[in-house]
């Protein structure tokens, strides 16, 4: 027997995925605006930036992306706080003054955000950078250039102006537009020059930089500075430039000079060695010459082609005798004092020895009144005279140097250092003038007055003393007098006092006569006594004594 039981009625459930997807559906679109939202912020974010950067142009460029706003105001500022103008255009800034090289300029800049933006993140973004000026370098700086053509000096971005020429004395070279490269004019197969560049338009020239050419030689090529054969100042220092490196040049060891010459060699780049000399550099009036140790191609003096040689060789020119009167009229050893119609001379050993080969200007006054009209006669500025001779006498001896009245290397150095120190003499000038005429006398004069008239004798017809402008060359206050009288016999006085001996055996002295004022002596200038012993302090080394008529 089969039962069967009742069946219970089946409820079927809604399906879950459903439920789900219902569940889900603003969840994703919360989720979806969220994702927008979050790249919106993203996009405003890294599309409202404001950037600077590089201008062809200009100083820089303010670049400001899609959501960065509108550029409000942008100012500029000089290293040491000063404004600097700028145009602005198409966010490019152009300075309106000047600018060097290589100049550090504060950039602040203020930019307007667009108003949706704004209202998140603040209605202004200010902005700070810093910028350099341009600057542009020089590819190369030693140069091989064929024989014909110019000197083409690149640079490693295009110029828009360029000069050329010496330290202090360059020359504006005319370009057309901005150039990467400028060619210079070329006079010699050897040369230096120094160049000055701008990369921009509103740039002042940047630091000169020395450019050197060469022509192809099978031997390093040099250039010289000063050019070899001709004259060299003794303070110059002596610049050589070699087409190679300087090792590769010369090797180790550095050049001799001949005659020596104090100071010291410096190399100052790869292909550059630097003589400068110290103290008072080399000697005046002499020939100088640089031992390389190695041959090298140089200028001809004539600037035409090269030749090889090893050695190099100046002249050093003397002293001027006009600023050899400078000196001596500032140390006091003239009649007449100097002043300089400029700035004075600087008291150091290069400004003193640049001024006594090229002497600056300036006037001589006498520095007394009542000057015997014999004495100014002798005066000639610019001359190796009488009294410039004197005062080198004098010089000479208050300095213990050989009394030669030559102004050699010994009494200029001894010059240089009073100039330098500032000392001066100041014992004052004297002057001796002799009468010959009967009556005779002697007369001396110091500092513009007359110390002393006293009658006096001159040499005898046989034995004259011999008319004209001499210097006391010695000095003493006793001594023995000998010679040959006009018989042939010879004479021994010893004891003779106030000895000051003018032109050979002629001096000023004491004698005793019975008389003076006639011709009585063998050429000597006799006083009596008392005169001559006046006269004697008065009448050192460089004295002049004049006898006349």
């Amino acid at each position: 027997m089969t039962i069967e039981l009742p069946r219970s009625p089946i409820t079927h459930a809604p399906p879950r995925s459903r439920r789900r997807r219902r569940r889900r559906a603003p969840w994703i679109v919360l989720v979806v605006v969220a994702v927008a939202l979050v790249a919106l912020v993203a996009a405003v974010v890294v599309w409202s930036d404001v950037n600077l950067t590089g201008d062809p142009t200009g100083l820089a460029k303010v670049e400001v992306q899609p959501f960065g706003g509108t550029l409000e105001q942008v100012r500029a500022f000089g290293p040491d706080g000063r404004r600097i103008p700028l145009g602005v255009r198409h966010g490019s800034l152009t300075p309106r003054t000047f600018l060097s090289p290589g100049e550090r300029v504060s950039v602040d800049a203020v930019v307007r955000r667009p108003g949706w933006v704004g209202w998140a993140l603040g209605k202004e973004r200010h902005e700070q950078w810093t910028v350099e000026a341009p600057v542009a370098a020089v590819d190369a700086r030693w140069l091989t250039v064929r024989p014909g053509s110019k000197v083409r000096v690149s640079f490693d971005q295009p110029v828009s102006a360029a000069a050329y020429g010496t330290p202090g004395h360059l020359r504006s070279v005319s370009l057309d537009g901005a150039q990467s490269s400028v060619a210079l004019p070329r006079r010699s197969a050897t040369g230096r020059v120094v160049v000055a560049a701008a990369a921009r338009p509103w740039e002042r020239l940047g630091a000169p930089v020395s450019i050197s050419w060469f022509p192809p030689a099978p031997v390093p090529v040099a250039v010289v500075q000063p050019k070899p054969g001709g004259q060299l100042a003794p303070a110059s220092p002596i610049r050589l430039t070699f087409s190679v490196p300087v090792d590769k040049a010369l090797g180790d060891a550095p050049p001799t000079i001949s005659p020596h010459v104090s100071g010291r060699w410096r190399q100052t780049d790869d292909h550059t060695l630097l003589f400068t000399p110290s103290g008072f550099g080399a000697r005046f009036a002499s020939n100088l010459e640089l031992n390389l140790g190695h041959r090298v191609a140089v200028t001809r003096a004539s600037g035409s082609g090269l030749r090889t040689t090893s050695r190099l060789a100046w002249t050093v020119p003397a002293g001027s005798v006009l600023r050899l009167q400078q000196l001596l009229a500032q140390a006091g050893y003239l009649p007449v004092d100097w002043t300089p119609s400029g700035r004075p001379v600087a008291r150091t050993p290069a400004a003193e020895l640049q001024a006594a080969v090229a002497p600056p200007r300036g006037h001589f006054v006498w520095r007394y009144g009542n000057v015997p009209p014999e004495l100014r006669s002798l005066w000639h500025e610019g001359s190796y005279d009488q009294i410039t001779r004197g005062a080198v006498m004098m010089f000479q001896d208050t300095h213990r140097l050989t009394v030669d009245a030559i102004p050699g290397a010994q009494v200029w150095h001894a010059l240089l250092e009073e100039a330098i120190a500032g000392k001066r003499r100041n014992d004052g000038y004297s002057y001796v003038y002799v009468h010959s005429s009967v009556p005779q006398s002697l007369t001396l004069w110091h500092n513009g007055q007359t110390i002393l008239t006293s009658p006096g004798n001159t040499g005898i017809p046989a034995a004259p003393t011999k008319l004209g402008t001499f210097s006391v060359f010695e000095h003493i206050p006793v001594g023995t007098m000998s010679g040959t009288n006009p018989d042939g016999s010879h004479y021994n006085d010893p004891g003779i006092r106030w000895i000051s001996y003018f032109n050979g055996g002629d001096a000023i002295h004491a004698f005793t006569r019975a008389s003076f004022g006639t011709p009585q002596s063998l050429g000597c200038v006799e006083l009596p006594l008392a005169s001559a012993a006046k006269v004697w302090p008065y009448t050192p080394v460089g004295t002049l004594v004049t006898v006349e008529r």
